[in-house]
């Protein structure tokens, strides 16, 4: 199996050096920087473009026919035409980007870092049959352990192509079978209209009959110290087995460089690896969960457009932590196989943590949690962000106010709720709760309520703050004892 990766990490490599030699004549050519020059809404634009990739063989099946004359080698002995047109794709739609300028470059497999292969069907090269996959006379047995009822509901389907992956447990190779199977998805969608607002952290969810605030991926721990502590042993072994390789003030030196790694470097390096793994693992599966949870509540799910490149900027802790990009991708994926729909709002136009449904539009900090305006509404930010979410018309994202209205007399105390519990529930990791979520004025309330039947106490230690009110401190209340009696002795 290792060599069967390792052929078609090489065949990989080859169709992506192939695809960049033609990158490069295409825009050397004089139809493309000609095309370039033109406007986007010129028609002659796109048949220049088109001419100059056709000049120079630059198409998916042009590769996939480079492909097959890479396999007249050793390649050929573990890698069929099936999985070679397939490698070839991949690398085909890598270079594109770069040739669209969506990405800058594309890089190179190297060692051990093919980790997938997959077929183009199931009747020939990587095939699915009874309970083990065959590919070219390998023949491996599957481990199927769990009896979950989505995993029983993916057997029982037609599979159309299966993907060979490859995961490093503890420095050891593990090798997964993925059915991609025909039909639809095990859970079904629900009905109606659903309201998200996604932050760094935190997420909200406003359905037709219930609402959530929840902190995002809550129950995900990652022990960041422990992960420092092994990336400063790592460098200190680099260090100490490559002196010829750091400048004297400790930077790297440049141009091309041979490492040695240790054993122990070796060893520490999959320790940390295997730690990221276990927290990708662990994402992947709380991003699932809760994908499915949603799903549930409707079948049109609307949210605002935003940079998760920004959110890096500011946030680059929390989002490496939480990943709400890969969340929103595997929502869109989920609910367009399901039939649903995803709608991104445009923010400029829109502008809902801004907006109220009396037509007032007031900027807020990101330190306000809370929408509070004149016209008496008072409820959490991301709540009612979302709840504007849910009532945004999809083909013209424009605010419908009368439906909103009328759905507002219902969902004003679910919304409530829904904040009450966020704030009163602690986190299932017992660390702090999130700051993002406000405070809710009922909670408030009842405590000022509950303080207020407790004895008052002189004693400094006992003190205790209410609401709204400044903090007596014992060095104030003496000043102002002393006051009151300097103010007796002269009457």
């Amino acid at each position: 199996m290792l060599s069967r990766l390792e052929a078609a990490r090489q065949l990989y490599n080859a169709c992506v050096g192939e695809a960049l030699r033609r990158v490069k004549l295409i825009r050397q050519c004089k139809d493309f920087n000609k095309a370039r020059s033109l406007k986007a809404s010129n028609p002659e634009r796109k048949v220049l473009f088109k001419r100059a990739r056709e000049r120079y063989d630059f198409s998916e099946y042009a590769l996939h026919s480079y492909s097959t004359k890479i396999r007249n080698s050793w390649i050929g002995n573990h890698i069929d035409s099936n999985t070679a047109q397939k490698l070839a794709t991949r690398a085909y739609k890598a270079v594109e980007k770069v040739l669209f300028r969506k990405s800058k470059t594309v890089r190179f497999k190297s060692k051990n870092q093919m980790d997938s292969v997959e077929g183009k069907s199931n009747k020939s090269g990587i095939k699915w049959k009874g309970e083990s996959v065959e590919w070219g006379g390998l023949q491996l047995k599957a481990l199927i352990t769990s009896h979950d009822p989505v995993i029983l509901h993916g057997l029982n389907s037609k599979v159309k192509y299966v993907r060979l992956v490859r995961r490093k447990l503890s420095g050891k190779n593990r090798f997964y079978a993925q059915l991609i199977c025909e039909g639809k998805p095990k859970n079904k969608l629900g009905h109606g209209n659903v309201g998200l607002d996604l932050g760094p952290s935190t997420i909200a969810i406003v359905a037709d009959d219930q609402s959530h605030l929840k902190q995002f991926a809550s129950e995900l721990e990652f022990d960041a110290a422990r992960v420092r502590r092994l990336q400063r042993k790592m460098d200190r072994s680099r260090r100490a087995n490559n002196p010829d390789n750091f400048n004297v003030n400790g930077t790297v030196k440049k141009g091309k460089k041979l490492w040695n790694s240790s054993k122990t470097y070796t060893k520490t390096r999959n320790s940390k690896a295997n730690l990221e793994r276990k927290l990708s693992r662990h994402r992947k599966s709380l991003h699932g969960e809760l994908v499915n949870d949603i799903l549930r509540t409707g079948d049109v799910f609307k949210l605002e457009k935003l940079s998760y490149r920004a959110f890096q900027k500011l946030y680059g802790k929390s989002v490496g932590k939480r990943a709400p990009g890969m969340f929103v991708s595997h929502l869109k994926n989920k609910a367009e196989r399901a039939g649903g729909q995803v709608v991104e709002i445009p923010t400029y136009s829109t502008k809902l943590s801004q907006t109220c449904q009396c037509g007032r539009v007031k900027k807020k900090t990101l330190k306000q949690r809370v929408h509070s305006c004149e016209c008496g509404i008072t409820t959490q930010r991301d709540l009612y962000s979302a709840f504007l979410a849910k009532h945004i018309e999809p083909g013209t994202f424009v605010l419908q106010v009368s439906q909103l209205l009328e759905d507002w007399q219902s969902a004003e105390l679910r919304l409530q709720a829904a904040w009450r519990i966020a704030t009163e529930t602690q986190p299932a990791t017992g660390r702090i709760r999130s700051s993002s979520f406000g405070r809710c004025p009922e909670v408030e309330r009842v405590a000022a309520e509950v303080l207020t039947e407790v004895p008052k106490s002189r004693d400094a230690v006992g003190v205790i703050r209410e609401p709204e009110r400044r903090y007596d401190y014992p060095a104030r209340r003496l000043r102002r004892e002393r006051s009151a009696e300097r103010v007796g002795q002269s009457d």
